[in-house]
This record gives structure tokens, sequence and C-alpha cells, in this order.
């Protein structure tokens, strides 16, 4: 028998498989792990978002990974992706399958060449950061950043996994789930693709230009003051009235909260049902985040009881 074979030899229905990876995952977290699982689901594509889809497409167009992601479309269905962090250039997993296997996925960080080049062919093109991470940009942005050569994704010779899974295959299927968790995930945090590649989002966002543009005359340079009329029909968000307190959805915003209802961010993650790297990744974000609808409220229902953040 092969390695290959090992993982198979003992055949485990994906139920029994499932009750095992939720167990040993409350184990990690009483031990004070931190874990992130992908949960299952049964549409028919892996990813919904432009971002998820594209990081998909981009590794499925190379022959190699095409022959073997298959293997992990239904682990990562299936909620056999445990947990998946993803940091600084760098994808750590643990995946459920006749044992529970760590791997990590290494990507190198983007050329500084082609980022400069990227920035500059995307100047003026993108609105805000809204309209970047909710994919929401223009066919010639969009053929930009997913280029398959000079965009954001990496090659596969920029990519290095190791899993502790007695498979001998380049690219074992716990390995492949991991791949296409990542996709699952940029679904709902989109800028951890430029936190994989090593590069700063808000760089191709000039904002300050921007505005400065829409405020001041073809040559004049005078400034005015944009009405919040004129600002939702530029960034398409819909502003409160100035005299009504709305929750704004940012980094420094949902840390003053959370200071202000004296909580520690492993209990703040605990009252708004989302991981603590979730609360991480909030605070440090230096721009309006895009939340899922549920954490949105959540955290909106929190801040009505403050009465003011």
């Amino acid at each position: 028998m092969s390695r290959y074979d090992y993982d198979d030899y003992e055949y485990i229905p994906v139920s029994e498989r499932r009750r095992r990876a939720l167990k040993k995952m409350e184990k990690l977290r009483e031990d004070g792990e931190e874990i992130q699982p992908i949960e299952p689901f049964k549409t028919r594509g892996i990813a919904k978002s432009f971002w998820g889809k594209s990081w998909c497409k981009h590794l499925e167009s190379f022959s190699d990974y095409s022959n073997r992601l298959p293997r992990g479309r239904s682990y990562v269905r299936n909620g056999s992706v445990c947990h998946l962090g993803i940091s600084q250039k760098e994808a750590k997993a643990i995946v459920s399958g006749s044992e529970m296997y760590q791997l990590s996925v290494h990507i190198d960080p983007l050329d500084p060449r082609k980022w400069e080049i990227i920035k500059d062919r995307c100047k003026g093109k993108i609105g805000s950061l809204i309209e970047l991470l909710q994919g929401t940009i223009s066919d010639e942005v969009m053929e930009i950043v997913t280029d398959r050569d000079n965009g954001l994704f990496p090659h596969p010779d920029e990519i290095r996994f190791n899993c502790n899974c007695p498979d001998w295959a380049d690219m074992c299927k716990h390995v492949a789930a991991a791949m296409y968790g990542i996709g699952v995930r940029l679904d709902t945090e989109p800028e951890l693709l430029f936190k994989l590649r090593g590069v700063n989002h808000e760089e191709l966002i000039a904002v300050d230009t921007a505005i400065d543009d829409l405020t001041t005359g073809k040559r004049s340079r005078r400034r005015r003051t944009l009405q919040a009329e004129e600002v939702g029909d530029v960034f398409g968000i819909e502003l409160e009235p100035e005299a009504t307190p709305a929750f704004e959805p940012t980094g420094g915003c949902i840390r003053e909260l959370r200071e202000k209802l004296e909580m520690t961010q492993h209990d703040f993650s605990k009252e708004l049902g989302v991981s603590k790297a979730s609360v991480m990744n909030w605070e440090n974000a230096s721009h309006s985040l895009n939340l899922q609808a549920k954490s949105f409220q959540s955290l909106e229902t929190l801040f009505n009881k403050t009465h003011q953040c």
C-alpha cells in the first residue's frame, strides 16, 4: 500500500469525521487555541464573490493544479477544514481526514515591480475602498488585478505547501481543501488576499486626490464642502443625517466600543459569535469595513446600547 492510499485505507463516513473534528476543535478551543473553521456549505460553486471566484479560477487555470484541486472540493464543502488562519504571506490549516492533519501554505510576496505597475495602471480608476473590496470595479480594473501573469494572484512557483499527512502527492487533498478554503474566506474578508501578497490594498486608492478632484474646478484649487448626498452618490453609500448618531464600522470605532463595554477581544468575539482573529483584524483596519450583515447588526446593537461610540 502506498502512502498515497493510506488516508483512504479505512473508510470513515463524513458524518463521523465531522463529529470527530468538532470534538477535536472544541478541545483545541479549551486549550486556548484560536480556531477559525470553514463551515459546511452546499452551493454549486466554491466561492461567491468576485475575489473568491477569481482566486479559485486563477488556481484552476494552471494544469498541475487543475488536476489536483478537485480532490479538495468535497473536503472544503463538508466542513473538513476545521481551521484556516491567514496571516502575512502564510495560511495555516487543520483538515480532518482519517486523522486531523496540520498544514501550511506559504505564498511569496508580490514582486514590488509588479505592484508598482498594478498601482500605476489602476490609478484614478477605483473610487473607494468599499468599491475595491466588494469587487464592484470596472472591467478594466478587473483585468488588471486578475491578469494571470502580472496580477495580484500568485503563480504555482510562488506557492509552497507542507502537510503532515502520509500522502506523497505534491498537493494532497488536505492542501487542496485549504487552497479552496482561502477562496471561501476571501468572500467575506477580501483584504486577506493583499495580506497574503504582502501589499497594502489602500495604496490602490488615492482618496484625498479623488475628493480634491471632485471638489475643485478643472483648473481651480479652491476647495468646497461636499454635501452628504453628494458623498453618498460618489462612494455608493447611504449616510445617516448628521443629527442622528450612527455606528461606523471602522477599526477605531469597534475597538472603542469593545473598550467601553470593558470586554477582552476574546469575550467580545464570543458576544458577537465570531473568532477572536476577526475582532483583531477589524480593530487593526484603517478603513471602513465591509462586514457581513449579521456581524454589522450585532455590533450596531451593542453600539446603540452605549448610545455613542
